[in-house]
């Protein structure tokens, strides 16, 4: 029969193995003063093993192995918190308190010239328009010659180009009408496209200029296609993007459209700033456009006999500059973050 000294010491372990289970902390010194109350030179265990000698013979082995189970258990205990407690330290000296709620994460703004080219594309996809694009390193055919420029034609020398070194036929694109030949090449009437895309010409740069800049040009061909519907096309498009329901078309030339014309809206005269812009006339050119050439449609396989259209251009940089009262163009791509936060609310 088990001693009394036994069972108190067998229900006095079952406990403190109960409370080590039970135990967690939230610091290493409070695992700390819970290893020195077990294993400390006072602590429980201390204790124990004293009352331990006065246990009978017969019962030494079982209750040593219960109090070796019990300093174990309490020893992989605080090793265990130890552990923890470090890594969690360690954590939060790297990422900072991980804990803590999460910083309002910053969105960037679109770039000006995004903004106006996806406003752009949006106003005439409402009217029946796709998106097409282009390699912007391109070859003369599609550049020049099937645009009704020839070689040594006068009118390439006002496109001052940049040609690829060593092979006079590779250059970098002047205008996106090239993508429209491409477009017409691969598809047949009726055709409606506008070629949004970055260009490129050999100029000094200046705040009215820069040897960089994006176009959007548009095409629409099918039949019966009549300089009326031009007109109706681009006063729509002034209208939605301005807000302006006036425009005049002045007779220009372009080697690739035939009648051509540059496209001017009445921007008005109610601010200083007006006056300034539009040179006191209130009138702003925004863009040229025309009938396409039927030599255009004969170099790309469509019969100009049965087929006719339009075709119009303009710069983005140009309508973001009238949109914003942007002074330089060289703005556009400076990156200053000061400059491209002021777009950090436009839709």
């Amino acid at each position: 029969m088990r001693s009394n000294l036994f069972a108190k010491m067998k229900d006095r372990i079952k406990d403190l193995l109960d409370e080590i289970d039970n135990f967690n902390a939230d610091s290493l010194d409070n695992v700390e003063a819970f290893r020195i109350k077990f294993l400390g030179s006072k602590g429980i265990l201390k204790d124990l093993f004293t009352n331990f000698k006065n246990v009978d013979v017969c019962e030494n082995k079982d209750i040593g192995q219960s109090l070796n189970n019990l300093r174990k258990t309490e020893t992989d205990k605080v090793n265990a918190l130890k552990n923890s407690l470090e890594n969690s330290s360690q954590d939060k000296s790297n990422y900072g308190d991980l804990t803590r709620p999460a910083e309002p994460i910053n969105l960037g703004s679109r770039h000006p010239i995004s903004i106006v080219k996806n406003k752009i594309i949006d106003v005439f996809s409402r009217i029946g328009f796709t998106v097409s694009e282009g390699p912007e390193i391109e070859d003369d055919w599609h550049n020049f010659t099937a645009l009704n420029l020839p070689e040594y034609h006068p009118a390439r020398d006002m496109q001052d180009t940049f040609f690829i070194e060593k092979d006079p036929d590779i250059l970098l694109r002047t205008h996106t009408s090239s993508v429209q030949v491409r477009y017409m090449e691969n598809h047949k009437p009726p055709i409606r496209t506008i070629s949004p895309g970055r260009v490129f010409r050999n100029e000094d740069i200046s705040a009215r200029a820069h040897c960089i800049f994006h176009q959007v040009e548009g095409l629409y061909i099918d039949t019966d296609v009549s300089f009326a519907d031009l007109k109706q096309t681009l006063l729509y498009f002034t209208k939605e993007m301005f807000g302006k329901s006036k425009i005049r078309l002045r007779p220009s030339y372009f080697p690739f459209t035939e009648p051509s014309a540059e496209v001017d809206i009445y921007w008005g005269l109610e601010t200083e700033t007006d006056y300034k812009i539009t040179k006191g006339t209130g009138w702003l050119e925004i863009m040229g456009c025309g009938m396409v050439d039927p030599n255009v449609l004969e170099n790309a396989n469509i019969d100009p006999l049965v087929y006719s259209g339009f075709a119009f251009g303009m710069g983005i940089e140009r309508i973001a500059m009238l949109l914003y009262q942007i002074p330089d163009i060289r703005m556009f791509y400076e990156n200053d973050v000061r400059f491209l936060k002021q777009f950090k609310l436009v839709i």
